[in-house]
């Protein structure tokens, strides 16, 4: 018998457009999504960009994170559903593949269109970390360089925004490494949560080659060299802010990673391995531009 209209979820008793609506803000996987963005949005601010080219590194990162998100679902969506994963949108039957595969096509078309607005070798620096992200959901994500992309995007992300300035300045290389490592252990992190589901519908990248143990171990580690590049490239000696937030990042790792042990055992999503990945990050780059030393 079909149940009553008051008895069914939230999500299928809203409209067929706010169904869909909510259904891409889930598929474009969120938290990272906002996170990155607003790290972009703290870095244009701490390099100096005015409210213009704040708002246009802004987007053009917000555009590549929707593309790379959206498309990433539309890919997984066979394993998805082959693993019983509901909390997908395109499982959940909130949003379609197709409409998932038009929006992460328009999202991967505006982004390089908006980073023009800055400068072309700006819009060249985004263009090549939206296109690495994109070749990381196919074809590298089961592949033993299923890291490169991270490391190339992230290390992109910190160029594009210091490339964005009037003049194209270069990008600190300290600056560009440590969004690689953090890229790289962002990785790891990830994938955790996945790697028995992974494992079932043939996902081999690098993270399940060395397993739930030495992922974490590489992403704990990654992510402390992120952070020590990050308090020691800048010129002079380390600032206050820089040693508070390596202090940081040494708590808040082993309490992400203890947190998702404890997940496993009592049988929900080990997520805390990423949500510390993420709060490392922001208070990375919140502590640098506080302290004045981002470029």
């Amino acid at each position: 018998m079909e149940r009553a209209w008051h008895d069914r979820p939230v999500t299928a008793r809203l409209p067929l457009m706010w169904r869909t609506v909510l259904g891409l803000v889930r598929a474009c996987h969120p938290e990272p999504a906002a996170a990155v963005t607003v790290v972009a949005g703290l870095l244009a601010w701490g390099v100096g960009h005015t409210g213009a080219g704040i708002a246009s590194v802004v987007a053009t990162v917000l555009a590549s994170q929707l593309a790379v998100g959206w498309s990433n679902d539309r890919l997984d969506a066979d394993r998805d559903e082959l693993v019983g994963r509901v909390d997908k949108p395109v499982v959940a039957g909130t949003v379609s593949r197709r409409t998932l595969g038009t929006g992460a096509a328009l999202a991967a078309l505006v982004a390089p269109l908006v980073a023009l607005t800055t400068n072309p070798v700006a819009a060249l620096c985004a263009t090549v970390g939206l296109v690495s992200a994109l070749l990381y959901n196919w074809p590298l994500k089961s592949t033993p360089v299923s890291v490169v992309p991270y490391a190339v995007s992230f290390g992109s992300l910190p160029a594009f925004v210091v490339l964005a300035l009037p003049g194209a300045p270069a990008p600190p290389i300290w600056q560009v490494a440590a969004g690689a490592l953090l890229g790289a252990g962002a990785h790891f992190a990830n994938v955790l949560p996945d790697l028995a589901d992974d494992a079932r519908t043939g996902v081999h990248g690098l993270p399940h080659r060395l397993g739930a143990t030495g992922s974490g171990v590489a992403a704990a580690g990654l992510l402390l060299a992120a952070t020590v590049a990050l308090v020691l490239g800048p010129a002079g000696p380390p600032s206050w802010a820089g040693l508070s937030a390596v202090a940081v990042a040494a708590v808040v790792l082993p309490l992400s990673w203890y947190g998702s042990r404890r997940a496993v055992r009592v049988g929900t999503r080990p997520v805390g391995a990423f949500r510390g990945v993420i709060l490392v990050a922001l208070i990375d780059v919140a502590l640098l531009v506080a302290s004045g030393r981002v470029l």
